[in-house]
């Protein structure tokens, strides 16, 4: 693998942070998390900024001019996302979901006319979207969703619940999974997928607030809601397979999972550096030197696997157990260097955003509550390692 950027992706780098120094406040406050960016207070905020980067076609760079994009390379869109994440631009994937595995899958699996509907609002930065899979009962199952969708004529007809639904509550539209066949000899056979405006009669967005106190997550109540069947992707029946697809892409954010990590830990050597603990700074602690040197090593490493996926891409490749692997490795450095990150801050390091004595504005506390999540969020850990043993190992299934 050549590591080497060229001299165009270099000065497009630099294009992107001029942006972001000369559009964003020098810091994050309360509005620099993915949970933060959809709070009531911030997420004007957030808009504008969307705006501006669709303004620029950035958000979904990679994409096919006609439909938004400027048919930049898959390494072009990784610096980007790369470099928003680091500096903790809000807005870059248009709720959850919209960039990252909506927009991407609708470019396989979508039919002309719903590819000109959705596409380019979305990569214009005006179209907010969430993603609808989880339920009380299907969770790292998702073939037990019961959700019902029942055509009449040409409309479905969809009754039931959602819950942990992601950005619901400022979403436009919805990518929901739908049990259409419950009949089906099999449970992943009887199911579709739908395009759901969520502005439709009969849905009702309960916000819950998440560990951390951010309104990210809801629930989603259908109450008879009527669907035009022209919004299903695909065929009937056949969703699971659909959603494998855009589970694929979804678990490619283990690239800005490692920008994020990039940045606390740097955030982390710079508070070792500057805070004084018996007459000399942390960083010159051996055990702390230590912990951090590690932690960027993992970071590094999290960074080069998604390289590697970044590189399948440039050759027209689909991620195969590439993509749960960098997942699970960001996921879990991220997770480990809050535990780093909380143990040399002490007590300060359980300091809230706002406080004036919490150390970087509040953030090492913050991304502890919520790096629980990322454990769960597209796969679990464990889930994911199966598909790493069986897809990427070979080794048999577990009965």
């Amino acid at each position: 693998m050549d590591f080497k950027f060229t001299p165009e992706e270099e000065a497009f780098r630099q294009e992107v942070q001029r942006f972001i120094k000369e559009e964003l406040p020098p810091t994050p406050g309360d509005w620099g998390t993915l949970e933060s960016e959809f709070d009531p207070q911030n997420f004007e905020f957030t808009k504008q900024v969307a705006k501006k980067l669709g303004d620029k076609k950035w958000l979904a760079m990679n994409w096919p001019k006609e439909y938004g994009g400027l048919e930049a390379s898959p390494i072009e869109h990784m610096i980007f996302k790369e470099e928003a994440t680091y500096h903790q631009v809000p807005g870059i994937d248009m709720g959850v979901g919209g960039i990252t595995w909506v927009g991407p899958t609708l470019l396989i699996l979508g039919n002309e006319e719903q590819k000109r509907e959705h596409l380019p609002p979305l990569a214009a930065g005006e179209r907010w979207w969430c993603t609808m899979y989880s339920e009380p009962g299907a969770g790292s199952d998702m073939s037990n969703v019961t959700c019902r969708a029942v055509l009449q004529g040409d409309e479905y007809i969809i009754n039931g619940q959602k819950v942990w639904t992601s950005a619901a509550h400022i979403a436009d539209w919805g990518w929901m999974l739908v049990k259409t066949d419950p009949d089906a000899p099999k449970k992943h056979h009887g199911i579709s997928l739908l395009l759901v405006d969520m502005k439709t009669p009969g849905i009702t967005v309960r916000p819950l607030l998440n560990m951390a106190g951010h309104l990210f997550f809801n629930e989603v109540f259908f109450d008879n809601v009527h669907v035009p069947k022209r919004n299903l992707i695909g065929e009937e029946n056949r969703g699971w397979y659909y959603i494998m697809i855009a589970m694929g892409f979804e678990r490619t954010m283990g690239v800005v999972f490692a920008a994020a990590a990039q940045r606390l830990i740097d955030e982390l050597v710079g508070f070792a550096k500057g805070t004084i603990v018996n007459g000399l700074p942390l960083s010159k602690n051996p055990s702390i030197r230590q912990k951090l040197a590690d932690l960027a090593i993992e970071v590094e490493i999290a960074r080069v696997i998604g390289y590697l996926i970044v590189s399948q891409q440039t050759k027209g490749e689909l991620p195969g157990y590439e993509a749960p692997m960098i997942k699970v490795f960001a996921s879990e450095t991220l997770q480990r260097m809050t535990d780093v990150g909380t143990e040399i801050m002490g007590l300060y390091g359980q300091l809230w955003l706002g406080s004036k004595w919490a150390p970087l504005q509040g953030m090492m506390a913050d991304t502890y509550m919520n790096s629980t999540g990322m454990l769960i969020a597209a796969g679990t850990s464990e889930i994911l390692r199966n598909i790493i043993a069986e897809r990427g190992l070979g080794l048999p299934r577990s009965v």
